[in-house]
């Protein structure tokens, strides 16, 4: 039997940030590839199947991972336009973000995100956290299949 391992989208501006949660990611040994994406705008781009990434397998990931405060276009921005759209709002969106702003917790759940998630100081919580979050959306969580 072929098991098909969906991808993850880690959406993080901040490479030291994206390293930490790679290596976090690592820790459970996720057999998922982790994508990294830099902006809001190239998170679009891979999840719609333009620009760079036209030629994709149209197979939506697994799981989002998002920060908030990103060039170009915001986290939040990006949880709006996949929750409202039919074909990808059942993607889980996980915002993993260093802001404590009430405002951005509040809006992100009003835009349906599935899981808020603030980054721990502590190197050992954040590397439990992300793991943790990783597993459970890659591998615990029954996801419905989605193509494009």
């Amino acid at each position: 039997m072929r098991i098909d391992l969906k991808k993850i989208l880690l959406v993080e501006d901040n490479p030291h940030d994206a390293e930490l949660t790679l290596e976090a990611l690592g820790e459970r040994n996720l057999a998922n590839e982790v994508i990294w994406l830099k902006d809001g705008q190239e998170a679009l781009d891979f999840l719609y199947c333009r620009d760079a990434y036209a030629g994709r397998d149209p197979v939506n990931p697994v799981l989002v991972l998002l920060d908030i405060k990103m060039p170009r276009v915001d986290g939040l921005e990006v949880l709006r336009i996949v929750k409202s759209d039919p074909r990808l709002h059942t993607i889980p969106m996980v915002i993993l973000t260093s802001s404590r702003e009430e405002t951005d917790l509040i809006e992100s759940y009003n835009h349906g995100v599935n899981a808020f998630v603030v980054k721990p100081v502590n190197f050992a919580d954040f590397v439990h956290a992300v793991s943790s979050l990783g597993a459970f959306w890659a591998v615990v969580n029954e996801a419905p299949p989605i193509r494009l």
